[in-house]
């Protein structure tokens, strides 16, 4: 049994994780869903209100202090990287029962999974395995993927809260069939996990170099640029390569299914089944069956979707894709693929996992050993030499380096016109990018590192959305301005308490925040009484 701690810093590790999390679900309008997710979409900066459509009702999804549980479990089932693994849904639970429930519908507790499957020919295939509650069935029958014999097969998890367990499933042994890491002893990473990632990794490199494989050229950007990759410094933020781009879909009795057109046809069938003689009945100006056939996007606030959905759009890039066997075939993108291009086509400055992301942190200090399991699961090296994984140069390279946060604001024209991937914190792909780096800066604990203030000036309306930002060369002293207009940055916030930037509401005008208090530690949660996954060695 491991007993899984928080740190005496968990407060900025809290904080790091909320600016995070999707709060903001999607109504599907019927159709296919278009991955491009349109503004209003997935992500949130704060922890404050947020928008949910659909007909579930919320106060079945939260607890009774009105905070949903942060802390859950997934368990694995037996055999996960066989087609019959994947095909079944995985189940979600709460990792203390005492401390409320975990609902896959709750946005703020929702888990995902995305599998890579990758033949000997080297075709490189999608495919997301469902998640559901414990207990409960999937709205529509799960597809069945296609693993060729001789495939390898890598799984990933994102978690839209603080902390994701992995746990085997009844008696079975899954984490150790699937060879899942969670963390270190003692520790787990959070909102991440993953499934015999290294060799996956190890077989695609040998597919490249058998030329089976090829990777495709990153292309070059609306600035004359590369187009950026995960690894990029434009890209990242305090914790980098991670979470998924998988997207479930929900319905109106929170039942999950995969996001295809077998799927939405299965579940208007069964709102039309469950509301049969009571179609005079209208619910928003329409029949109640036909109010309650659109299934709810359910969608994981990643860098990887930041970057495939928003900012390639922007700049005029595509990311590498593949088909989607859970998804009809589309072609998507995935974490595996935006780390086999970042690997293969990213050129220096690179942007690999330091020692003070808040996912890799032991104890609230640095650990290599932590910060290797992570990028072992993303197809980083190990730590080497040099300045390699150090907090202050990764600090320095992202806020003074050309290549990094001076390219977004080089860009500023370009992202202006891009939508927000969250309209409630900012108006524009800008603003929203200027406020996630201002966060990143604090997170990162760069003020103490580098003993600078934040170079990054938020500037919001009276409303509190961040309207324009600012960026003082690193060192030097940003500009003052009016308090209720702005948000300048803190000179050397305390390792607990950090600016808060306002997330969406759907029932109020979001306030400006010059800087939040503390953020409300973690409470830890009680180890599993199953086995954990096994971790890095």
């Amino acid at each position: 049994m491991q007993n899984f701690t928080h740190s005496p810093r968990t407060s900025r590790r809290e904080h790091a994780r909320r600016w995070k999390r999707s709060k903001l679900s999607i109504a599907l309008i019927g159709g296919p869903v278009i991955l491009a997710v349109v503004a209003g979409s997935v992500f949130a900066a704060g922890s404050g209100h947020h928008h949910r459509q659909g007909s579930l009702a919320a106060s079945a999804q939260r607890t009774p202090a009105g905070k949903p549980d942060p802390n859950c479990t997934l368990l694995v089932p037996d055999h996960p990287l066989t087609a019959r693994g994947l095909a079944t849904p995985y189940e979600l639970v709460a990792t203390d029962p005492a401390k409320g429930p975990c609902h896959e519908a709750n946005p703020d507790q929702s888990a995902f999974v995305e599998a890579a499957i990758l033949t000997k020919g080297g075709k490189l295939t999608i495919f997301n395995p469902l998640v559901i509650d414990r207990g409960t069935r999937p709205a529509a029958p799960t597809a069945r993927p296609s693993v060729p014999k001789g495939s390898t097969v890598g799984i990933w998890f994102g978690f839209n809260n603080a902390d994701l367990t992995l746990r085997t499933s009844g008696r079975s042994h899954s984490l150790t069939q699937g060879k899942c890491v969670n963390g270190v002893p003692g520790s787990i990473f959070g909102q991440f996990a993953y499934c015999n990632a290294p060799a996956f990794f190890r077989a695609a490199k040998a597919r490249m170099t058998e030329k089976r494989l090829k990777i495709p050229a990153l292309g070059t950007a609306k600035d004359g640029l590369p187009c950026p990759t995960t690894r990029d410094f434009s890209v990242v933020d305090q914790d980098g390569s991670d979470n998924v781009v998988t997207h479930y879909l929900a319905d109106a009795r929170g039942r999950i299914a995969q996001n295809n057109a077998a799927s939405r046809a299965a579940m208007r069938r069964a709102a039309r089944l469950a509301n049969r003689g009571d179609r005079r009945h209208r619910h928003n100006g329409k029949p109640r069956w036909a109010a309650t056939s659109t299934p709810t996007d359910l969608a994981n606030g990643s860098d990887n979707l930041l970057l495939t959905q928003f900012m390639d759009p922007a700049l005029g890039c595509k990311p590498f894709t593949a088909p989607n066997q859970s998804s009809d075939g589309r072609a998507t993108s995935a974490l595996a693929l935006d780390e086999l291009s970042a690997a293969a086509r990213q050129k220096a400055p690179i942007a690999l996992v330091p020692r003070n992301d808040p996912m890799t942190l032991l104890d609230g200090h640095s650990s290599v050993e932590k910060t290797n399991a992570y990028r072992a699961g993303v197809d980083m090296p190990a730590i080497g030499a040099g300045h390699d994984g150090d907090g202050a140069a990764f600090c320095t390279t992202l806020f003074r380096d050309p290549a990094g946060i001076q390219r977004v604001f080089k860009d500023k024209a370009l992202f202006r016109k891009a939508p927000s991937p969250d309209p409630g914190t900012a108006p524009n792909l800008f603003a929203f990018l200027a406020a996630r780096a201002n966060q990143t800066f604090t997170n990162l604990g760069c003020d103490r590192l580098l003993d600078v203030a934040d170079p990054v000036t938020l500037t919001t309306n009276r409303d509190g959305l961040v309207t324009d930002a600012v960026l003082t060369p690193l060192g030097q002293t940003p500009p003052s301005a009016d308090p209720t207009d702005s948000v300048p940055p803190s000179p050397s916030p305390s390792p607990s308490a950090s600016p808060t930037i306002p997330s969406a509401s759907a029932s109020a005008t979001p306030t400006a925040t010059a800087s939040g208090g503390p953020a409300a530690p973690a409470t830890a949660p009680t180890a599993p009484t199953a086995p954990t996954a096994p971790t890095a060695s």
